[in-house]
């Protein structure tokens, strides 16, 4: 079973799904969806639809340099496997995956770290030009003091004999 990528998003295009158009010179160009095959009709550019992988690794916000990216590269040679090598892959391919997660949740976290503080430079710039709006504090001059009160029972022969 081999899985392909679409041409235009980089999504993976199943077998049985998409739509596959062979160009004049003999270059296959697979397409997830008719969406993709639309656009590339019109002849529009990946790198400047804002849905598609390239804008999103162009513009930077998906990891584009990752080890973890090494293991799903297209090999196009023929490899001889035996079973030993396979088990060891199918094992480490949830490692690889959770490793992956956690590193795209890191770069998540960090790229809106900058966000966060644009934010709040910007709300701390409009408070000090509206700081006049905001109703001032009415302070009393007889502040309320609370009053502490312990109350002990003290246990009695007969109230330790009911217990």
């Amino acid at each position: 079973m081999r899985l392909e990528k679409c041409w235009f998003c980089s999504s993976t295009v199943y077998p049985g799904h998409g739509i596959q158009f062979v160009r004049n010179d003999a270059k296959i160009f697979h397409f997830c969806r008719s969406k993709c095959h639309k656009n590339f009709k019109t002849k529009r550019n990946p790198r400047k639809v804002k849905w598609t992988k390239a804008y999103r690794c162009l513009h930077g916000k998906d990891m584009t340099q990752d080890s973890t990216f090494e293991f799903e590269r297209k090999r196009n040679r023929p490899e001889r496997y035996d079973r030993n090598v396979t088990e060891q892959t199918l094992k480490a391919i949830p490692l690889i995956t959770k490793i992956r997660h956690e590193r795209q949740k890191k770069h998540i976290t960090e790229r809106q770290k900058q966000g966060k503080t644009k934010q709040r430079e910007r709300d701390a710039k409009e408070l000090e030009q509206d700081i006049q709006m905001l109703p001032k504090k009415v302070t009393l001059s007889t502040q309320k003091t609370k009053v502490v009160v312990k109350v002990s029972q003290q246990q009695t022969e007969e109230n330790l004999m009911e217990e």
